[in-house]
């Protein structure tokens, strides 16, 4: 894919008149390519942030914030692994780099306007040198329409979800509603239409299932969430101050679980164990015990105060076109709003 982008975006955005670039941190090819046509670019974290630093863990392991030798030594490990693994697309980042007489350095891939993130700071680890253009926020969402429940039976809900990835899981799904059942609650279920209508109704514990829920509108109606540590929906929970069981499957899932276990907001269980009874009683805990709820709710105050899409936007406008030096050639403060691609 970053080949791909690397070849067929210079003349696309050449040919769409594109004057700023919006660039996922996990995509080296948007930065290359906004520096290979002189194009001012932003560095979009939608996840955790990626910037290396030798006390964090790299953002795909499930490793606890650990700021001693033993644990400088087992990150550097982890990172010369990550280096290893990521090779075939460095080789190519550094291939079209050279061909366009670019530095290949990887620290090229941010931007020095601005590093715009979703993840507020409460919820990552602690950081010693991020540059000054980092900025931390909050969930960036549309507002949604309201949710109407079909039915209240008066039990606590508990959204349940394995994102849009992973929702074939109906196994699992049966151990999250069976889990709630027996703690007194009725799950809310979202399966991204990876579930058929038997599987639905297969589910034990009369769940309310949908393949997509309003997640900014059912969050706060539900006292937990049991989630598999997606970074969107993880967000959306502690934006609505709601305690949650992780069930960290793939991806950058257990390093999101490992935050979450650190600030306390959550109780971590394994695959194996959410089939053996441990989802039951991590719900039972963090519906019990008011720290993780609280906790949940440090997060979600720190949200609200930091503006979400409408402050991210605001930062981009101002990083990209403030003044006279950073709009595009050709235009002024006063012209037509400048064409930015992400």
């Amino acid at each position: 894919m970053t080949e791909l982008l690397l070849e067929a975006l210079p003349a696309a955005l050449s040919r769409l008149g594109v004057d700023a670039v919006l660039a996922d941190s996990v995509e080296p090819a948007g930065a290359l390519v906004a520096r290979h046509l002189q194009l001012p670019f932003v560095t979009a974290v939608t996840g955790l942030p990626l910037l290396r630093e030798p006390m964090v863990p790299p953002p795909f392991l499930g490793w606890e914030y650990r700021p001693t030798a033993a644990g400088l030594r087992r990150n550097n490990g982890g990172y010369a692994v990550s280096d290893l693994l990521m090779r075939p697309i460095a080789k190519v980042v550094s291939f079209y780099a050279r061909r366009w007489k670019l530095d290949p350095d990887p620290r090229h891939q941010w931007s020095d306007r601005l590093h715009v993130a979703q993840c507020p700071a409460g919820l990552d680890f602690p950081r010693a040198a991020l540059p000054t253009s980092f900025r931390y926020g909050a969930p960036w969402r549309l507002d949604e329409a309201d949710v109407d429940l079909p039915e209240d039976d008066g039990r606590p809900l508990i959204f349940c979800s394995l994102g849009s990835l992973q929702g074939a899981r109906r196994s699992l799904f049966a151990a999250m509603t069976a889990a709630c059942a027996a703690a007194g609650t009725r799950a809310v279920v979202a399966h991204g239409g990876g579930l058929s209508e038997a599987e639905v109704t297969s589910l034990p514990g009369r769940p309310l299932v949908r393949a997509f829920w309003s997640q900014t509108r059912i969050l706060p109606k539900c006292s937990a969430a049991i989630l598999h540590g997606g970074f969107n929906t993880v967000l959306d929970a502690l934006a609505a101050g709601v305690p949650i069981v992780a069930v960290p499957l793939a991806f950058e899932q257990p390093a999101t679980a490992a935050r979450l276990k650190r600030i306390g907001a959550a109780r971590i269980v394994s695959p194996a164990e959410a089939d053996k009874g441990g989802l039951e009683a991590a719900l039972r805990l963090v519906l019990s015990d008011p720290s993780y709820r609280h906790a949940a709710n440090l997060l979600a105050a720190e949200m609200a105060g930091a503006g979400g899409a409408a402050e991210a936007a605001a930062l981009v406008d101002s990083a990209l076109f403030s003044d006279a030096d950073a709009m595009p050639a050709g235009l002024s403060p006063l012209d037509g709003v400048p064409a930015c691609a992400a």
